[in-house]
């Protein structure tokens, strides 16, 4: 069984397999925050999805896949229909795993290794599963990462205006009104985000809002609708913001993610 409806309990921990895959068609869905003995690669061939991961978030796009060490808190949110993929791996049968967080591009090779490798039976013998195994490694270790993690500031004095920000995806106010928002000098709330972050808390803005634009392109929503839910004040604003982040315009990012 490889293919799960979200009413499925799941614990990876208890297959005994060297690789275990699941397939899902997810809509409104937390995990909350969790770990595994696992290691893991987390991937959605469509759709959107976002993943705290200790102290960062990112987004996934159709393009990019999240591989997690075992142990390793994680929660994954999806707030549409998502195709979701995801590879677990006994960290004890392999030595050179990948030891660190890693957000990846993701190629048409190792996307049809993902597909299939997600869609194994969980008794499948290792020995018939070895070949395209080893072809997983190789495109994963080739694999360029991505910088869409975004440090999230750990200070107490920011926790529940950070908490309102993830829960309502909204837009992060410019500093002035965020300092307002969380009772502190705008000062205060400058030292906090370089030193948690290592980002001017504009330059995290900034982030936070390319990540959101990139999920609510992910899930179809036209340039003009994004870049008025993000506060820009045109369409040909939010373009020049896009290209200067990504080297791109939105709709050519979102073209590449069907190849």
């Amino acid at each position: 069984m490889a293919l799960i409806t979200e009413q499925d309990r799941f614990n990876p921990d208890r297959i005994n397999s060297q690789v275990v895959g699941i397939a899902a068609n997810i809509g409104r869905h937390d995990s909350g925050m969790h770990c595994h003995q696992k290691a893991q690669l987390l991937y959605a061939p469509s759709g959107s999805m976002s993943i705290t991961l200790e102290n960062h978030q990112c987004i996934l796009p159709p393009t990019r896949a999240a591989w997690i060490p075992a142990g390793i808190n994680h929660c994954a949110v999806m707030t549409n229909v998502v195709a979701y993929r995801s590879l677990y791996f006994d960290t004890r049968q392999k030595v050179n795993y990948p030891d660190q967080i890693r957000i990846i591009g993701v190629n048409p090779l190792l996307r049809e290794l993902i597909e299939r490798m997600a869609f194994w039976s969980w008794q499948m013998p290792f020995n018939e599963q070895e070949a395209v195994v080893n072809l997983f490694w190789q495109e994963l270790a080739s694999s360029p990462d991505e910088t869409l993690l975004l440090p999230l500031p750990s200070d107490p004095r920011l926790a529940a205006w950070l908490d309102k920000l993830k829960q309502e995806g909204h837009n992060p106010a410019p500093l002035n009104e965020a300092a307002l928002s969380i009772g502190a000098s705008e000062k205060t709330i400058s030292r906090i985000f370089t030193r948690e972050t290592g980002m001017p808390y504009q330059a995290w803005r900034q982030q936070w809002r390319l990540m959101k634009a990139i999920e609510l392109l992910s899930d179809n929503k036209p340039v003009s609708a994004v870049a008025f839910d993000l506060g820009f004040s045109s369409d040909s604003a939010f373009i020049s913001f896009f290209r200067k982040q990504t080297g791109t315009t939105p709709t050519s990012y979102i073209k590449k993610t069907t190849y």
